[in-house]
């Protein structure tokens, strides 16, 4: 990866040594998001693509590395949220299952109690909630991967 950071930080040293001074003002923001993802200030990088962009319309060769590197971000993101959930959800699976087995015992012997029933609906909720969210980062990340490898294709 930071290979990939000094590769996107050369590319715009040298946008700003041969383009015009909006190709060197989108170079720097460029070096700046790159230095931020490097950082691991993922938003802050994103929103510096986001007025490299906006700020400058122009500046083709910037705004093309500033896409890879958008992308480098949105998967970094995807896949940290992706590992955060997989270990929520598993936390919350393993709970339910000792709470599905608890007050199904009780509940066939008719002992299972309001509380104990919420209780193993709202982690069937959770559960459910996670597994959504787990679905669509992998989702995501496939996602990124494909249009990376079209990226690189059409190169």
């Amino acid at each position: 990866m930071k290979k990939h950071t000094l590769a996107i930080i050369m590319a715009a040293c040298a946008l700003a040594a041969c383009g015009g001074k909006a190709e060197s003002e989108a170079g720097r923001l460029l070096e700046k998001a790159a230095a931020e993802f490097e950082n691991k200030q993922y938003d802050r990088a994103l929103l510096t693509i986001d007025s490299l962009r906006h700020a400058y319309p122009n500046a083709i060769e910037a705004r093309k590395q500033a896409l890879k590197l958008y992308q480098d971000i949105s998967l970094r993101q995807a896949q940290d949220d992706l590992a955060r959930t997989d270990s929520a959800l598993q936390a919350v699976k393993a709970r339910y299952a000792v709470l599905k087995d608890s007050v199904e015992k009780k509940r066939a012997s008719l002992t299972a109690t309001e509380e104990e029933l919420s209780e193993l609906n709202l982690t069937r909720v959770r559960r459910d909630s996670l597994q959504v969210r787990f679905d669509t980062q992998c989702a995501k990340i496939k996602y990124i991967h494909k249009k990376q490898k079209e990226d690189q294709g059409a190169q």
